[in-house]
């Protein structure tokens, strides 16, 4: 089969670039401009270190990108993960949205992570009806949270548990910990089973 989920490396960051930056230009991303492939490529390598980027790859074209963050910055929360999926223009609706989320939320708890949080700007019954087929279940809604492109925006929030809250975590595992072991690969693998 010509598809595979993979790591994304550095090499990745123009394609990746060009499949981000079209959502730019719309309120389903709140950044004003597109990154570079420069600083795509700097924002894959400073956040690899701790957080998974996977690729949808089809014999060298990027279909698709899903990547976990930083929640926030206060300690107590490091165990928990921001998660996001980007699909390539005229690739919506084939699954690789559903594919990248499964396989990226298998792996992340091989890492010690407990839940990934996901904001959707709203209106996007797309996008909200693949995080809710994912698992993701409904916390609640900023409201006018986000002023682009002429007016206000709410977003949704939403939480998917990972694993069962242990009562006394240990440390996240840095990726590497956990890259190519056969959990890793079993995890990456769990989307295409879904991937007609």
């Amino acid at each position: 089969m010509p598809h595979s989920i993979r790591l994304a490396t550095a090499a990745d960051a123009e394609q990746m670039q060009a499949i981000y930056a079209p959502y730019c230009f719309t309120p389903i991303s709140f950044e004003a401009a597109p990154p570079t492939v420069d600083e795509m490529r700097g924002r894959i390598e400073k956040t690899m270190e701790h957080y998974p980027w996977v690729v949808l790859d089809d014999a060298g074209e990027i279909l698709g990108y899903a990547y976990a963050t930083r929640h926030r910055e206060r300690s107590a929360y490091r165990w928990s993960v921001d998660a996001t999926v980007y699909v390539r223009q005229g690739k919506h609706r084939r699954g690789l949205g559903r594919a990248l989320y499964i396989s990226l939320l298998a792996v992340l708890p091989l890492q010690g992570y407990v839940n990934a949080y996901a904001g959707v700007t709203l209106p996007n019954p797309a996008s909200v009806g693949l995080h809710q087929a994912v698992g993701f279940e409904p916390v609640g809604v900023y409201k006018h949270v986000g002023f682009k492109l002429g007016i206000w925006h709410d977003v949704a929030w939403f939480v998917r548990a990972l694993q069962v809250p242990p009562g006394e975590p240990s440390e996240p595992k840095p990726l590497m910990k956990v890259y190519r072991t056969t959990e890793w690969e079993n995890g990456l693998q769990s989307g295409l089973v879904s991937f007609p």
